[in-house]
């Protein structure tokens, strides 16, 4: 389509907007169409041509506001080389636009006594979008360092307190700033987006380290969210629609009272008509208090682990040294340390660094990988002239970012509030979701009270009825009259109030509260709380093998030096050796010595060796890492991953390696590519004193082995090498195999020296920033590999064994090789029923009905990378399998994701993987992930018992208010309204406290997952709800209609003693729902369940509180020793009934529900889904039916009307696929060719149309 023109554009008559590059130039330049170039002249796509870039501001520049607009591709159809604007020098027009507020932070701009060159605002302009343009009027890297009085090298100095003194924005950046009208409003607070913000302090210090700075720039957190009071979480608990209709009605029961009471001068005695609606309105305030007192603590609680979740270290530079602090003590002006893996927690500029690249979709939507460029580089661009290279200008490191590769370092310029990410966090804060459970419950509880509701209207209208019908021959006064009307609608009101099950809800909210408290406490810090019901129905766990099953302590205590002619182990790792190899190097004793006596203890590892080799070893160990010198507890230690901290330990030990600050300093690392899992290997390029330069290599044995040419030969004579033969490879492998089977990580290091960088024969040679490690990775030079002892953890088999043991499979995922991988899975007890062992590589090409078929019984995955735990997940959950997954690097994410629960590392996991994850492992153990699993399983039980309690009290309640209501002359209940308030305070509140606080018990392992179709309520529930509702109706009904004939006792003594009976009843039936299995152990760590306890001896104390002192309130009277023990004995045997109904086989039940229920009624009918229709397995049915029909000679399809004919020719075929086949799948071979025009129509559809190829340019 036609495009338009640019002249339209800059003819509109609109306000200028702030002047910016926008720096998604990968838009600009990736999406010009191919065509475009031959119909735009002599211009350059990717090129803008620019005049001087000077630092003053010039006055006489024409360049108009308009024409310094943010940089964007066309949006419309035209060639974009046509359409790009130059990046001209900024006028002092489009520089007092570029800091003119805007009305949403216009307050960020003015700071009072600001001792630096820049306000939060000024600094805003950097970011959203991307400004070039802003960051050059800052003076670049150098004008923003010196306007945040800071060093990019050295950072904030760790004595930094109150600043004297200033710096203006003209000292920082060469440039006069702009006046704009004063604004003192003051402090900061982003709320939704366009809405105004507003400056707050977020850090009320006057005096200490870096006041001013925290003052000015804030602090990295973003202002607590103001939390409900309690007064307000009260009132939200009263909003309830039946609460409030009762309310209303306690309130006209207590107007009628006090006029009966007050009103009628002619009562005799004492009368307190007034009492009972007292007492109604009390509960009610009760109920509401207790339920506000619960969501206030549930708050409190979830706001710790949230505080908890989002803590984490960074490492920053402060006074010239890497230091490890927390991320809310990040402050404007630090300069944080980047790695892969990390999430970026603030605004920044890079200044240098090896191949960063992130991956911004988080916060600017765009999926590309961007790469960054040196602020130092970029500024150098900006300023020269002539054409300009926009593609790679992006010095800007953005908050919510992923470094998904590389290392470096950033200046940072926003935190907390003023960041991208934290705006928008601000912005989106929302009340959390409810669980998968907590959405069940609250259905089944909208169930409960529905039927609950129709219990109250059907007994009101039985009731009034009967109250119709008294009327016409009372001789009540109409305030009795309308006390009784009253009584029968509380009573009415009062069953929907028992029967509404808010108390659910709140059940499943405090057993993951209180669960979630607990799992932390044991090392489990949890995300998502949904992953705590899902984690107790797991049947696989997924595990790393390093860190998690093992110690994660690592020692270098064997390797092979050069050819393999020298090698060191420890005693204990050579008896390992010589156990596990039978025949040692050869088949006789006299090559097994020999082979053995190349060994030599590590002690003299030092003197044995050439001194060149010596430093060739700590220069490859020491300059290709990432980990770094600290402190801990006034010891000098290495900071970094497990595996380079245990080889610089090696080096320092036995090689005498110096400070790595000085080693480093003394050469100068040209390159670095950090460890990447799919390459599996890590790399440094180092220029050497003449001029040439060294890669450094260190990775998987297997893939240098395959990368080198060479080996040093004589380790005792120096560094000289000669060609890699056959007979090398066999023994350097031999010796690598010998190292695993005695459970040692292995890694390889190798070198290569080249003339030049980057070197001959390399893709990009003209830019060294662009060589990629698989452009050099070859001729490489073997130095030797060493052994990497990581011993099992302690718990670890027993904790594997109680995984087998509740029926979940334990599969090891790992890097290492089959031998190392095989021989930790036998010390972690994961071989003890066999298993297969496959490499990644072989498990990757199986096809996905092969990968199916063996995923089950697959036990160990070597040489793996993430995408193959990722496949592996993929592959147990389409056998029905609910998967839990652990993983600790970037590339685990997508696994973390896929899995049903992802566990993070807490010690070693990167950030990244840590926001893909349910939960964090804080302490990295495999035994953590056991605990998960059985506070899983307590949490989903915790729900169960709760719900098999309040129905049971649910159907009682009602059945006996409704009965003995109709039953009665008067339409009254024997448990009035307020008896029945106390009895739903009992069920919801306190048994929900005492029932959702269950700790997991041991037997908890002792049974199968639960499958995700599993019902909540199960038959053995069900059994125990009707038989202890039976036997609570039987003892109720004969006190209440029997009990006068044999009892004796007074109407108020009677009814006393029935509502005493009645609720402790429901208090042993409180310990009796303790088990929803038929297990007889119903006190199984009741002593370790101190909340319990605490319930029970509450709803007992209230209870005889309410006997002896309720009086007219509850309408009760004191009952005697004998009354008392009627009650206690009638509660009691609701333990002894639990055992008769448990002891009372599940088989028989179902047998009689089979006998009874049609089976029509019984069994559901799947929906069937459309998605479940798998269109590769249809092209796989088409594929076996085409082959039958090549199969056919000579045309005789004849045969095809012959269905035994088909079925015997098909039959092989289709037993492979069967399993892929849905309910539609065709047995007729006519079908396939039926679709084969189709097919064809749809292949010839699908090429390009003849025109599209000669068709105007977009």
């Amino acid at each position: 389509m036609d495009s338009k023109p640019p002249s339209d554009k800059s003819s509109d008559k609109r306000r200028p907007r702030a002047p910016s590059i926008h720096l998604d130039t990968s838009a600009v330049t990736d999406h010009i169409d191919p065509h475009s170039s031959a119909s735009s002249g002599s211009q350059d796509g990717t090129k803008l041509t620019t005049p001087a870039f000077g630092r003053a501001a010039s006055s006489s520049s024409a360049a108009s506001p308009a024409s310094l607009d943010t940089l964007r591709p066309s949006t419309d159809g035209a060639s974009d080389a046509t359409s790009q604007k130059c990046f001209q020098l900024p006028s002092r027009e489009s520089l007092e636009d570029l800091w003119r507020p805007l009305p949403q932070d216009e307050d960020l701009f003015t700071v009072a006594e600001n001792p630096f060159a820049f306000s939060p605002g000024h600094l805003s302009r950097l970011l959203n979008p991307k400004s070039l343009k802003a960051f050059h009027a800052l003076g670049g890297l150098r004008g923003i360092e010196k306007g945040l009085r800071t060093d990019a090298k050295s950072g904030l100095s760790l004595d930094e307190a109150g600043l004297t003194g200033s710096v203006s924005f003209e000292d920082a950046t060469g440039l006069q700033l702009p006046e704009h009208p004063p604004d003192l409003s003051q402090g900061i607070q982003r709320t939704k987006t366009g809405q105004k913000m507003k400056r707050v302090t977020t850090h009320k210090e006057t005096g200490g380290l870096y006041s001013d700075r925290k003052r000015v720039y804030g602090k990295n957190s973003l202002p607590e969210r103001k939390s409900k009071s309690f007064l307000q979480l009260v009132w939200i608990a009263l909003q309830d629609k039946v609460l409030i209709l009762l309310s209303v009605a306690a309130v006209v029961s207590l107007a009628l009272g006090l006029y009966q009471t007050f009103g009628n001068d002619e009562h005799q005695g004492a009368r307190v008509e007034w009492v009972e609606g007292v007492a109604i309105i009390v509960a009610i305030a009760i109920v509401s208090l207790v339920g506000a007192l619960n969501d206030w603590q549930k708050e409190r609680q979830f706001r710790k682990l949230n505080k908890k979740n989002e803590d984490r270290e960074v490492k920053v530079i402060r006074s010239g040294k890497p230091t490890v602090i927390s991320i809310e003590d990040l402050l404007v002006g630090d300069v944080l340390m980047l790695e892969q893996g990390d999430v970026i927690p603030v605004d920044g500029i890079y200044i240098d660094g090896h191949n960063i690249s992130c991956d911004e979709s988080s916060a600017t939507g765009e999926s590309d990988l961007i790469k960054k460029t040196p602020a130092e580089a970029v500024m150098r661009v900006l300023e020269k002239t002539g054409p300009i290279e926009v593609k790679k200008l992006d010095p800007f490191i953005i908050s919510g970012a992923k470094v998904l590769d590389g290392v470096g370092s950033c200046l940072v310029t926003a935190v907390g509030p003023y960041s991208s990410h934290g705006r928008t966090m601000l912005s989106l804060r929302d009340d959390s979701e409810l669980t998968p459970l907590q959405l069940k419950l609250n259905i089944l509880a909208g169930y409960i009270a529905k039927l609950g509701c129709t219990a109250g209207v059907l007994l009101f209208a039985v009731l009034f009825i009967e109250f119709l019908v008294r009327l016409k021959g009372s001789d009540e006064t109409s305030e009795e009259k309308g006390q009784g009307f009253m009584r029968i609608l509380i009573t009415a009101i009062t069953i929907i109030v028992v029967a509404v099950p808010e108390g659910l809800p709140l059940a499943v909210t405090l057993a993951l509260a209180f669960a979630t408290k607990k799992m932390t406490k044991e090392n489990n810090l949890v995300r998502h709380l949904q992953s705590c019901e899902t984690m107790g129905n797991a049947t696989v766990i997924c595990s790393d093998k390093t860190g998690t099953l093992t110690e994660n302590i690592m020692t270098v205590v064997a390797g092979s030096l050069g050819d393999g002619s020298l090698c060191f182990a420890e005693d204990s790792v050579l008896n390992a050796i010589k156990s596990n190899d039978s025949t040692g190097a050869g088949t006789t004793e006299t090559d097994a010595s020999l082979f053995y006596s190349k060994f030599i203890q590590p002690s003299k590892l030092s003197s044995t060796i050439h001194e060149d080799l010596r430093v060739l070893l700590n220069q490859s160990i020491a300059i290709n890492t990432t980990a770094f010198e600290g402190t801990e507890k006034g010891k000098a230690i290495f900071v970094g991953t497990k595996t380079e901290t245990a080889l610089l330990d090696w080096a320092r030990n036995n090689f005498a390696l110096e400070s790595l600050e000085i080693m480093r300093s003394n050469h100068t690392v040209v390159e670095m590519y950090p460890f990447n899992s799919s390459r599996k290997c890590m790399a440094a390029v180092i220029k050497l004193s003449d001029r040439k330069y060294r890669i450094f290599v260190k990775g998987a044995p297997e893939i240098l082995l395959a990368q080198c040419h060479k080996v040093i030969d004589l380790p005792t004579e120096g560094i000289h090498s000669s060609t890699l033969e056959q007979t090398h490879l066999d023994q350097i492998k031999g010796d690598i195999s010998r190292f695993a089977s005695a459970s040692l990580r292995t890694l390889g290091l190798c070198f290569r020296d080249c003339d030049q960088w980057p070197p001959p024969r390399s893709k990009a040679h003209d830019d060294p920033s662009q060589v990629e490690l698989s452009d050099v990775f070859r001729e490489m030079i073997w130095i030797g590999a060493v052994g990497i002892q990581d011993p099992v953890r302690g718990g670890v088999p027993a904790a594997v064994e109680d995984c087998h043991r509740a029926s979940v499979g334990v599969k090891m995922v790992t890097g290492d090789n089959v031998a190392t991988a095989t021989a930790i899975a036998k010390s972690c007890g994961l071989l003890k029923d066999g298993g297969r062992i496959m490499e990644g590589l072989e498990f990757r090409r199986l096809s996905n009905f092969e990968r199916e078929a063996i995923v089950d019984d697959l036990r160990v995955l070597a040489r793996s990378s993430p995408e193959d735990k990722r496949i592996l997940v993929k592959a147990l959950q389409s056998r029905g399998q609910i998967v839990a997954v652990t993983g600790d690097g970037t590339n685990d994410a997508p696994a973390l994701k896929a899995a049903d629960v992802g566990f993070s590392m807490g010690i070693t996991g990167t950030e990244v993987a840590k926001e893909a994850s349910d939960i964090i492992l804080l302490d990295d153990n495999f035994s953590s992930i056991v605990k998960a699993l059985a506070w899983g399983r307590a949490i989903n039980d915790a729900v169960k018992k709760f719900l098999q309690f309040q129905i049971t009290v649910n159907i009682t309640a009602v059945m006996i208010t409704f009965v003995s209501a109709v039953a009665d002359e008067n339409e009254s209940s024997v448990l009035n309204a307020v008896q029945l308030l106390w009895v739903n305070l009992i069920m919801d509140t306190f048994a929900a406290l005492a029932l959702a606080t269950d700790p997991p018990n041991d037997s908890l392992l002792d049974r199968k997952p639960e499958a995700k179709t599993a019902p909540l309520i199960t038959l053995t529930m069900w059994k125990m709800i009707i038989g202890q509702s039976i036997y609570q109706l039987i003892v109720i009904f004969i006190l209440h209609f029997a009990g006068p004939s044999f009892l004796h006792y007074p109407e108020d003594e009677q009814k006393t003693l029935i509502f005493n009976t009645f609720v402790f009843m429901q208090i042993f039936k409180l310990v009796n729902s303790r088990r929803i299995d038929n297990k007889l152990n119903i006190f199984e760590g009741l002593h370790k369940n101190h909340l319990f306890m605490l319930m029970a001896t509450i709803m007992v104390a209230g209870q005889i509180i309410i006997v002896w002192f309720g009086g007219a309130a509850f309408v009760v009277t004191p009952l005697n020793g004998a009354q008392w023990g009627i009650s206690l004995v009638l509660g009691f045997f609701s333990i002894p009934v639990g055992v008769l109904i448990r002891l009372f086989p599940d088989s028989w039940i179902r047998k009689a529900i089979e006998t009874i229920v049609p089976r029509r009624f019984r069994e559901k009918k799947a929906p069937r889904r459309a998605e479940s229709y798998d269109l590769a397995a249809a092209m796989l049915d088409v594929r076996d039916d085409l082959a039958f029909f090549n199969r056919i000679r000579g045309g005789r399809m004849a045969f095809l009307c012959d269905p035994k004919f088909i079925q015997k020719r098909l039959q092989k075929s289709r037993s492979k696929s069967k399993s892929r086949r849905g309910s539609n799948a065709s047995s007729s071979p006519v079908h396939p060719a039926v679709g084969i025009p189709g097919l064809i129509a749809a292949s010839i559809g699908g090429l390009p149309s003849p025109d599209s190829r000669h068709g105007e340019t977009v």
